[in-house]
């Protein structure tokens, strides 16, 4: 078996589009389980609509991902004269020919056939020539497309995602493969480019199979191996449509400023199109290359669901090496204004601790820094629902946390163990449950009916902070009285 050498090979007319990505994890996965070269080829043949910034865009959104490639980057249009001595080549060989046929005309035929209802397909005898015709028209300068000479026949392929298909070789016109302008068509570049990297394998998205059949002609035209090919179906969003800027962030680059994990996404992504052959679903890489198969490839179209996306972000959010995410976050914190990160450096195991308590009750990491401004500052802002349903008879609320405010305030050991037992023992000498002070002081430190455990709230707002806030309530709750 020959090296696997499969390319990713995006036009850059826009940015990296999660359908792209998918497409580039799988040949990804399928290089690294089988110790072949993942290969990148920018197709920037379309002058016009090619720019640095998308060429830009696919690298950062490739390298956030960690789809790193493993030769470097080829550039279709640096091969432009390779493609045309291929197109001359074939030209040469009999299974290409000239059409002088004028644009013009062509496009005569087509309004015409459209007129009269049909498609419009290329006649080989509009351009067929003597010899001594075609010496003329050189001889006179006059500019040509050179035409493939689609053979008699079919054409055919075992594709590894739809098994056998096959196309009527009457069905697939003599098609261009150079423009008068010397410029060579998608199919040549492609072909010419395939053969010059030594691909293996051709997997992309089933909106190529009908450039296919051309491709196959093509490469044995050429006197080269014909790779395996494998065509995957299309992304759609929840209405069953095509994905779009409509249903959302549709760019890679959206999803890695929304609070994504890169590892979560590609997870996300081998899952709209490909199965393990389980119900497992979360995996970090190793799994993956370990687990993936071609055969696990669907051939009907995937649905991109976000809610499963955000989903899938939150248990790798609970998977991450702490040390990995605060590295993540900690720019985040810098952004909100709460922090800086030479701060939070210094206050490592604070940190650690905090994003600890988290990341557990997150699903994105803009989530994390959310729920972490409770730990930031010396007052909070009361949510006026928590103060009607835990704060309802102020004085008796105001007497509970006060006594609570002295209460901790006695404490030598500022640990959860320590200011349990305390708070405790407490309500026992009320006659009260632990409840009816733990749900008013939750208000008090955080603001809300919801937070993580009381304790822990606790532990990480700090003693001098945590008894200025239940101080805080306290006034807030006597201010009438």
């Amino acid at each position: 078996m020959k090296r696997p050498r499969v390319r990713f090979a995006p036009s850059p007319t826009g940015f990296l589009h999660v359908g792209g990505a998918r497409t580039a994890l799988f040949n990804w996965l399928y290089a690294k389980k089988f110790d072949g070269d993942f290969l990148l080829r920018i197709e920037d043949t379309d002058r016009a609509r090619s720019t640095d910034e998308s060429t830009r865009a696919i690298f950062e959104g490739l390298e956030w991902l960690g789809l790193t490639w493993d030769e470097e980057v080829v550039y279709q249009g640096a091969n432009a004269a390779r493609h045309y001595a291929d197109a001359h080549r074939l030209l040469g060989s009999g299974a290409a020919y000239r059409d002088f046929t004028p644009p013009s005309e062509t496009e005569r035929l087509r309004n015409e056939a459209e007129a009269r209802g049909d498609s419009y397909r290329f006649d080989r005898d509009t351009a067929r020539l003597s010899d001594s015709e075609v010496a003329e028209k050189l001889a006179r300068h006059e500019p040509y497309a050179i035409r493939f000479k689609v053979p008699d026949g079919h054409t055919e392929w075992p594709d590894l995602v739809h098994e056998r298909i096959a196309f009527p070789n009457k069905d697939i016109e003599d098609f261009i493969i150079l423009r008068s302008d010397g410029t060579p068509v998608y199919n040549m570049a492609v072909v010419s480019d395939d053969i010059a990297m030594r691909i293996t394998l051709v997997m992309r998205g089933d909106d190529h199979i009908s450039n296919t059949p051309k491709q196959i002609l093509l490469y044995r035209a050429l006197g080269a191996d014909v790779p395996q090919f494998g065509h995957v179906p299309m992304i759609h969003g929840a209405d069953g449509k095509k994905l779009s800027k409509r249903h959302g962030a549709t760019a890679v680059s959206d999803y890695q400023h929304l609070g994504f994990l890169p590892q979560a996404m590609l997870n996300f992504l081998a899952l709209v199109g490909w199965s393990p052959g389980d119900d497992t679903e979360v995996m970090l890489m190793p799994e993956l290359i370990e687990r993936f198969s071609v055969h696990g490839l669907h051939a009907k179209a995937a649905i991109f669901d976000t809610k499963k996306l955000e989903w899938m972000n939150g248990q790798h959010l609970a998977l991450i090496p702490i040390a990995e995410l605060a590295q993540i976050v900690a720019p985040l914190f810098e952004q909100a204004g709460l922090a800086t990160v030479s701060d939070l450096e210094v206050r490592r195991e604070w940190f650690y601790g905090v994003l600890e308590l988290l990341r557990v009750r997150a699903r994105l990491t803009d989530e994390i820094v959310q729920l972490a401004t409770t730990f930031f500052g010396e007052t909070v802002e009361y949510d006026p629902e928590a103060i009607g349903k835990q704060w309802r008879d102020a004085p008796v609320t105001g007497d509970i946390l006060q006594a609570t405010h002295d209460r901790l305030a006695l404490l030598e050991s500022w640990e959860p163990a320590a200011m349990e037992e305390a708070l405790r023992k407490l309500a026992e000498e009320k006659g009260i449950s632990g409840g009816k002070i733990f749900q008013p002081l939750r208000v008090a430190l955080t603001g809300k009916t919801v937070s993580p455990g009381i304790f822990e709230v606790l532990l990480y707002v700090g003693r001098e902070h945590s008894l200025a806030r239940v101080a805080a309530a306290v006034a807030f709750l006597t201010q009438d009285a």
